[in-house]
């Protein structure tokens, strides 16, 4: 089912879950299971879209692993330092304060008005 699925959006990123559930004739949460899970591809500005990495090629992956060493390397060598100047970045928030509460973030906005 899994390369069938894979097949049908592949010939037209554009098809609605729907539309791939009436083609492939199974379940809406199968073939939900199926397209995040499995293949983990998402809907993006109305096409399905593979992760990125599982559309890394094989060299990509390379430097990936060359980077991770070496920093992995400098990490064993001073941590203290590693930490002080080695900077990440992914999809993730991080909230540079404390989230207000609804009541708090009310109040706030009945001081301003």
């Amino acid at each position: 089912m899994v390369s069938k699925v894979l097949d049908i959006v592949m010939s037209d990123r554009r098809l609605k879950l729907r539309e791939i559930i009436e083609m492939v004739g199974i379940s809406e949460e199968r073939v939900f299971h199926i397209l995040h899970e499995i293949l983990s591809m998402r809907k993006l500005t109305s096409r399905w879209v593979s992760s990125i990495t599982r559309l890394l090629m094989v060299e990509n992956k390379r430097v990936h692993m060359i980077i991770s060493k070496e920093c992995l390397d400098l990490f064993k060598h001073n941590p203290r330092e590693f930490c002080c100047r080695y900077v990440t970045v992914d999809e993730t928030w991080i909230r540079h304060y404390p989230p207000e509460t609804k009541q708090q973030s009310k109040q706030c906005m009945d001081f301003v008005w």
